[in-house]
């Protein structure tokens, strides 16, 4: 019995019960289900009609992208808050290969290296890279602030000039190339703009992540046919050298920027070409890639929350700044309790990553709310995440942004934000998967809002979706009053 499920004593009081649902025919059951999920339903329909066609959050079903990019498409989704975190339990579960799906990217992509997030947490090479990462992490945390700080002024600049030379700003693009000098710096102590690589970083990164996720995504695009893009993105994996040069000016440039950084991780038994494809993902993927998604999303909810929250978070903010002698500190961030709030409901509601993956290690017994399951040995699970966060068990107004949600007694509710691949109240160690980068992820979302409130009152904006998240266009920004 999985300590992550119901208590033992709760869940052996559910019955069991045979896992519903079907996978079809070979290959032209997961082609049907493809085309399901992504142009006759969509992924929130696509699982919604499933459950109640099964009356069960958990059931097996074809999960794309199918062939040929993934050999086996079967997997079993868990859809509630009860049955997903027996995706942390690393006794019963494994994780090699699995990081973004049923399909492994080439490892091309990575220097010819399996990097850390592909490996299981039994690989010795797992926690010898992981526990230098969180080493590294750890020391590079008190700089997090004064950095992020030099970094979003110019940011703000930047979008005050657009919105006033267009009456409109569109943040994505001005937030990315923040993000992804801001991850530069931090690891390599200089600037990507004083590199080789020069302003173009976070393009060469964008393209090398949508050569890997393009079978997981769709562009919308109204002139190309479902059947066609299907066919380009979802059935063959696109190659590396579509992508090569780019990724390659970055890694030289990571490399040269970054010697000191990479003796270390020599010292540490990592051989240095495989330490600089470590930190490359590092950086590109599981860094700039998490907030490249993460920013937009927090601003988006807070932007369409209105004035109201705006006013009580610029309060908070400069009450606490005020209080700290004019600084922005780390002890001050802790007491800003409804900035907290926002931040884990915004994670919560939209998180950055909507899928995790494992392999039965043994037979398990898993328990949603209302049953409990056995998952035979080698059998691929899968967790939705967005249902999983929206659990009407655990939430109320679970499909609503709530700011307060996690205020209080409420803030007992984060061990149900789960965009870290773990539990909100858990840690990442060396021996677990959760993303190395959590805390750091979690302190730049509150510093986005620090940040903002400490130089505005209020703003609007317009949302959409992209390739990867929400794209956010400012309409307003009203400097603040003092």
């Amino acid at each position: 019995m999985s300590s992550y499920s119901k208590t033992p004593s709760a869940s052996d009081h559910l019955p069991l019960k045979e896992i519903p649902g079907s996978y079809g025919l070979p290959f032209f059951g997961p082609i049907k289900d493809r085309l399901d999920y992504y142009y006759n339903q969509g992924p929130d329909e696509y699982y919604r009609a499933r459950i109640k066609k099964y009356n069960s959050t958990v059931f097996r079903v074809n999960n794309p992208p199918g062939p040929f990019n993934a050999k086996d498409s079967r997997v079993v989704i868990l859809l509630d808050a009860a049955s997903f975190p027996i995706l942390y339990d690393n006794s019963k579960v494994e994780k090699k290969n699995v990081f973004i799906g049923t399909f492994m990217p080439s490892t091309h992509f990575y220097g010819g290296y399996r990097i850390c997030a592909y490996l299981d947490s039994s690989e010795p090479k797992h926690t010898l890279l992981k526990a230098f990462f969180l080493s590294l992490l750890a020391r590079l945390h008190k700089q997090i602030i004064p950095n992020f700080q030099n970094s979003v002024g110019k940011m703000f600049d930047d979008l005050e000039a657009e919105l006033s030379d267009k009456g409109k700003a569109e943040f994505n693009p001005i937030s990315d190339t923040m993000s992804f000098d801001f991850m530069f710096r931090l690891f390599a102590n200089t600037s990507s703009y004083d590199t080789s690589v020069g302003g173009n970083g976070n393009k060469n990164i964008d393209n090398w992540l949508l050569y890997q996720l393009a079978p997981l995504v769709t562009l919308g695009l109204k002139y190309l046919p479902n059947c066609l893009e299907d066919l380009l993105l979802h059935t063959f994996p696109l190659p590396f050298f579509g992508v090569k040069s780019g990724y390659n000016k970055v890694r030289d440039a990571f490399q040269e920027a970054a010697g000191p950084l990479l003796d270390e991780a020599e010292t540490a038994g990592i051989a240095r070409d495989e330490a600089i494809h470590n930190f490359l993902f590092l950086t590109g993927f599981n860094g700039y890639g998490g907030l490249k998604i993460v920013f937009p999303a927090l601003l988006k909810y807070i932007g369409a929350a209105g004035e109201e929250l705006h006013r009580r978070l610029a309060s908070e903010v400069r009450a606490v700044i005020k209080e700290d002698g004019g600084a922005v500190t780390l002890s001050g961030i802790e007491r800003m309790s409804l900035t907290k709030s926002v931040v884990w409901e915004a994670l919560r509601i939209e998180p950055p990553v909507p899928f995790q993956y494992a392999k039965a290690r043994e037979d398990i017994r898993i328990s949603s709310h209302d049953a409990s399951y056995v998952i035979k040995k080698g059998e691929m699970i899968c967790g939705y995440q967005p249902f999983a966060t929206r659990d009407a068990e655990i939430f109320e107004k679970p499909e609503e942004f709530v700011p307060d949600r996690f205020l209080g007694e409420g803030e007992k509710l984060i061990t149900y934000v789960l965009w870290s691949n773990g539990r909100e109240t858990d840690d990442p160690t060396a021996d677990n998967k959760q993303c190395p980068a959590k805390d750091m992820v979690v302190l730049l979302s509150r510093m986005m809002v620090v940040e903002f409130f400490r130089r505005y009152d209020t703003f609007s904006v317009e949302s959409g979706t992209l390739l990867l998240g929400s794209s956010v266009t400012f309409k307003s920004m009203t400097k603040a009053t003092l």
